[in-house]
């Protein structure tokens, strides 16, 4: 499903999926031992809609085409512009050694590794790789130890002149050596790695790696050697397609097809294509994947008049009244009539043939690897104080946010409780309690201990601006100590059951303050007095004009910045410009009209609600108002529907807030990447090592030297040291378990620092040709392409061969 606001594979190659384009960020590879043991988890993961069959089941030939959503800038995944056509090509062309299964943990692939293990921690960590004797290149050589540290000394980073976007794992290995045989290949490490199974893959042929020039130009076009199921045929950028073909050299089980063609399709443009038949695999958007239901229903030429599309909206009094008049004496409001009619029928006549044409798909529905998470911008204004990003996830109902996405798709709609995994995953446990869930009382009595009051929004004071300095002053080990109470709040009942006893403490004086009169209660009428203005009683204070940090973002931003294009679904069209920002309030969507628009004297005021909210909290005279930024384009509608239903949720504590629409080109780059946000809205792939690929995402900010700030990905400027410290820990750690442990802890601390609030995992929803088995909605696996095909008839005869 398109989306914008995920990085599909990134610095270090979140090798999830990227959020923008083609999908959101890259589906994580692990795998090698399966974990026995793991640890049971309370939630089970969405299962595949891949139509699964075996092979047997499936027709020799054929061509499927492929829908990516643009051609892929390189074909070197390991390259910052590698994006999500990048990972979806090279899957089926190179070696992946620990492809993710079903449940999204690391197996060992025996197309290449008989086996992989450490067999060694003291006095360093060796690991052990025995190849598949037949693993060969599709030039004829063996596979072996010359590819392996071809890439290692490539990606250590040791060398600047191989542009490479990531490195974590390769800088830790000391040497890697051939082994007993050619078949084995010895990878030590300087320092131990727990996720020494995300490295090599895909792993490339030493002509690639093996040179500046080869890494940097060679691969980003062809690829000298592949050792996959199919081959590289052809890259034609003139047609925008990407051709492979069944590898003759693969010693694995046969692909089933003859080729695999991958062509461009931009998400708007997926209907057009699956109803002309240029492509049999589509992520498609909610829109679409109704159509496709729809038509399935249709039954078509019984004479009814139509259920949807054009002209389903005429009732039979208004169809009869049409008949009539263009049927009337009127000639010229006949005409009009009849026009009109002609032009209605014309577009259900199209309609229907579209609808026709989409009776040949089938929607493959699932839930993607990458979940959606509201990012609160730390680095200053009112958001710099952690009781207000408290106060903020406080105040938000994640059910209902779920819900407003996932349960109109017919998929389960539950809060994800983690930063660090997703539901189904051996690591995945909801660290939510840390922060606590969704209270009203509690988030008012946050926001009232922080300073901000409807009194302040009334008083103005000399010094300190609202929202800014004052909170910027705030003592740094103070900050420290509230979030490790929060954090071991959702570790322990006892620190939980004190925390709340504290809050309970804070709320009284807030409750006086509600008593207190308001200043301009006595002064003298305005010579308009009598005159009521729509909305000023609500009317938020002026947005504060700081400055945009410039900061030099990851150097997958720009893939980042592509998947985030993918986040909302591609709904439908939004009819904002996309040449200039468009500023909403959560007082523009209320009912009652704009603020600003005058009604007659003695119109009465709109009742007004009887809590606290009633008008915008503020201090020293500033309204507490925060900008939210999201994308105005065709596909970011679902981000924009979850976004205003944020803003009432915030509107209710007393928190103003500011829609600002960007177009999707710029929202990730000049606003996200940038810090120009209070609010947004992005998504982030999930991974099955989150020591290494998650800490990027929420290191602790440092200033360099110019004076910017080192914020890596964490686009929130979020962190803390004992959350680096953490991670640390857990990527040196070689037990699973006790690793697992770390990161658990360290969500939980991120959970307490509410710099981001994950919210739901995403959709995925996949059309496909009706008669394709094996492919569709992959949730956390990864396509096996050998098997992927047509269905043989269920008739005796000649079984399919479709090629298009």
């Amino acid at each position: 499903m398109s989306h914008v606001g995920v990085p599909r594979g990134t610095s270090r190659k979140r090798r999830s999926l990227a959020l923008f384009t083609t999908g959101v960020l890259t589906l994580p590879v692990l795998a090698g031992c399966s974990s026995g043991g793991d640890e049971a988890t309370s939630t089970v993961v969405t299962p595949q809609d891949i139509a699964s069959a075996s092979r047997a089941q499936v027709a020799d030939g054929g061509t499927v085409n492929w829908a990516i959503d643009a051609m892929p800038a390189t074909l070197n995944a390991f390259q910052a512009d590698a994006d999500g056509a990048t990972t979806r090509i090279t899957g089926a062309l190179l070696p992946t050694l620990f492809p993710l299964d079903a449940k999204g943990r690391p197996q060992l692939n025996p197309d290449y590794l008989e086996s992989a293990k450490v067999v060694e921690t003291e006095p360093k960590q060796v690991v052990l790789y025995r190849l598949n004797q037949q693993a060969v290149w599709s030039d004829g050589r063996e596979i072996g130890a010359p590819d392996f540290v071809a890439q290692w000394r490539a990606l250590s980073g040791k060398d600047s002149a191989f542009w490479t976007a990531r490195n974590a794992g390769y800088e830790r290995i000391d040497k890697i050596e051939r082994g007993a045989d050619d078949l084995e290949v010895k990878v030590t490490f300087a320092k131990p790695y727990a996720d020494w199974r995300s490295l090599f893959s895909p792993l490339y042929p030493k002509q690639v790696t093996g040179s500046p020039d080869a890494f940097n130009d060679g691969a980003r076009s062809t690829l000298k050697a592949t050792a996959g199921p199919f081959r590289l045929r052809e890259v034609d950028q003139e047609t925008g397609s990407v051709t492979l073909a069944r590898n003759p050299r693969w010693w694995g089980r046969t692909a089933k097809l003859d080729s695999l063609v991958f062509r461009a399709v931009e998400p708007q443009d997926r209907t057009e294509a699956l109803t002309e038949g240029k492509v049999d695999v589509a992520d498609i958007d909610a829109a679409t994947a109704n159509r496709i239901v729809q038509a399935a229903r249709d039954t078509g030429g019984n004479g009814a008049p139509p259920a949807h599309g054009p002209g389903s909206e005429i009732t039979p009094a208004q169809a009869l009244r049409s008949w009539a008049l263009a049927h009337g004496s009127d000639e010229e409001v006949a005409q009009e009539a009849q026009e009109a009619r002609d032009e209605k029928a014309a577009a259900a006549k199209a309609y229907a043939a579209v609808q026709s044409d989409l009776r040949g798909y089938v929607v493959r529905k699932s839930l993607e690897p990458a979940y959606t998470q509201l990012a609160l911008n730390g680095e200053s204004g009112p958001l710099a104080d952690a009781r207000v990003r408290r106060a903020v996830a406080r105040a938000l109902d994640r059910q209902e946010l779920a819900d407003t996405v996932l349960k109109p798709l017919g998929l389960p709609a539950e809060p994800l409780g983690s930063h660090l995994a997703l539901a189904g995953q051996p690591a995945y446990k909801d660290g939510s309690d840390a922060l606590g869930s969704q209270d009203t009382k509690e988030a008012q009595a946050l926001l009232a201990d922080a300073g901000w009051t409807r009194e302040g929004a009334l008083k103005k004071t000399d010094g300190t601006k609202a929202g800014s300095e004052g909170e910027k002053q705030e003592d740094s080990g103070e900050k420290k100590g509230e979030e490790e109470k929060a954090a071991k709040a959702g570790e322990e009942k006892a620190a939980e059951k004190e925390e709340k006893e504290g809050k309970k403490e804070e709320k009284a004086p807030s409750a006086k303050d509600d008593g207190k009169t308001d200043d301009a209660a006595g002064s003298e009428p305005a010579k308009d007095d009598g005159l009521y203005i729509v909305g000023d009683d609500n009317k938020p204070g002026e947005a504060e004009g700081a400055a945009t940090h410039v900061i030099a973002p990851a150097p997958a931003a720009a893939v980042q910045s592509a998947a985030l294009l993918r986040q909302a679904g591609h709904l439908g069209e939004t009819g904002a410009s996309e040449d200039a920002p468009v500023r909403i309030t959560a007082q523009d969507r209320q009912p009652g009209g704009a603020a600003g628009a005058y009604a007659p004297v003695g119109t009465a005021a709109p009742v007004q609600a009887p809590d606290a909210a009633r008008g915008p909290l503020g201090k020293d005279g500033k309204a507490l108002s925060l900008r939210f930024v999201l994308p105005s384009g065709p596909g970011s509608e679902s981000l924009r529907s979850v976004g205003d239903k944020i803003a009432a949720m915030l509107d209710t504590i007393g928190i103003r807030t500011e829609i600002t629409k960007v177009s999707d080109d710029s929202y990730f780059r000049d606003h996200v990447a940038s810090g120009d946000y209070d609010l947004a809205l992005y998504s982030w792939p999930a991974t099955a090592y989150p020591a290494t690929d998650n800490r990027p995402i929420f290191a602790k900010p440092v200033p360099a030297t110019d004076g910017s700030l080192l914020v890596e990905q964490n686009y929130s400027r979020v962190g803390t040291d004992h959350i680096d410290q953490l991670f640390d820990e857990a990527v040196s750690e070689l037990d699973e378990k006790t690793s697992r442990s770390l990161m658990k802890q360290a969500d939980a601390r991120i959970w307490a620092a509410a710099g981001s609030i994950p919210l739901y995992q995403r959709p995925q929803l996949v059309a496909t040709d009706k008669k394709l088995v094996n492919v569709g909605a992959f949730g956390f696996g990864v396509p096996h392409y050998q098997d992927i095909g047509f269905k043989k008839p269920q008739s005796a005869g000649a079984p399919a061969n479709r090629t298009k």
